[in-house]
């Protein structure tokens, strides 16, 4: 397979057909992409088809693009109290790593999900039993990476803060195939100071000491409508909202992070139009830094 040498994507829509992602991928100048595997909003999935499969591997063949991760469906909770619904959510989070698994997408991002009151420690548990019940299921037969992400903090959803991510992490028997994927909006919201570098600085040492740079997959690039330590989650273009253009000329010309596929989740316009500035805006700052 052939692999693009970039680390700037976005998040890519599979809409006609999962293979269309490369396309636009391409038109929107990515160097990776992010998809879902699935439909976001609905629980059952259409099963690939070998001609699906195909077309997948052709285009992304062709297009020379890298795959970064997918991301599950925002209807899993792997938090919840209520039985079914959480049994309900490990079948659909189980499908969705054995569909990354079909597709050779190495990573898998997830939000922790919610304990809807029945608080953070039991909420976490349930996560962890989930994701131990997953590994004893599929065995060997899977290579994908889980990525926990961290999130703004809003309510009663986990994994606002790196030491949730980590009791999580923690509770995992096999934790080889743990990762995490840092959202720039969600930190800023959940209280994590990034745009001076001193803050900076301190914000990746924490991550660093309480998690492991190790285990960060993937970071989603996104600016925030909303103010700091807001626990409000709402993505606006790069240089455009509250977080500013310098925490983002930090986190492109950091050396620790240089492996490291940094995607988009920002408005995306008409004709990808609005993909096509914000990278051009991370690709600026990290020359403008070189």
């Amino acid at each position: 397979m052939t692999i693009s040498s970039g680390r700037f994507g976005s998040h890519q829509s599979i809409a006609g057909g999962i293979h269309l992602a490369f396309e636009r991928g391409e038109s929107a100048t990515c160097d990776t992409l992010q998809i879902f595997n699935k439909s976001n909003n609905q629980w059952a999935a259409r099963q690939f088809t070998a001609e699906d499969l195909e077309l997948w591997f052709d285009a992304w063949q062709r297009s020379g693009l890298d795959v970064a991760c997918a991301h599950n469906s925002y209807l899993i909770n792997l938090a919840s109290p209520d039985p079914a619904l959480h049994e309900k959510s490990y079948q659909s989070f189980k499908e969705e790593v054995e569909r990354c698994q079909t597709l050779l997408v190495p990573n898998l991002v997830f939000h922790p999900g919610s304990h809807v009151g029945s608080g953070a420690d039991a909420g976490m548990k349930r996560i962890s039993t989930s994701i131990n019940r997953l590994f004893d299921e599929l065995g060997n037969d899977t290579e994908v990476t889980l990525c926990l992400e961290t999130t703004a903090g809003t309510g009663s959803n986990l994994g606002a803060t790196f030491e949730e991510l980590a009791q999580i992490i923690d509770g995992v028997e096999h934790t080889a195939r743990m990762g995490v994927c840092l959202d720039t909006c969600h930190i800023f919201a959940a209280g994590y100071a990034i745009t001076e570098a001193e803050d900076y600085e301190t914000t990746m040492l924490k991550f660093s000491d309480i998690i492991g740079l190790h285990r960060l997959q993937v970071i989603h690039v996104n600016d925030s409508k909303m103010p700091f330590d807001s626990h409000r989650d709402r993505h606006e273009n790069i240089g455009e909202g509250l977080i500013g253009l310098q925490a983002f000329r930090h986190f492109v010309n950091d050396a620790r992070l240089a492996h490291v596929p940094m995607l988009l989740e920002t408005p995306k316009g008409e004709e990808l139009a609005g993909d096509i500035k914000n990278l051009r805006q991370l690709r600026r700052l990290q020359k403008s830094a070189s």
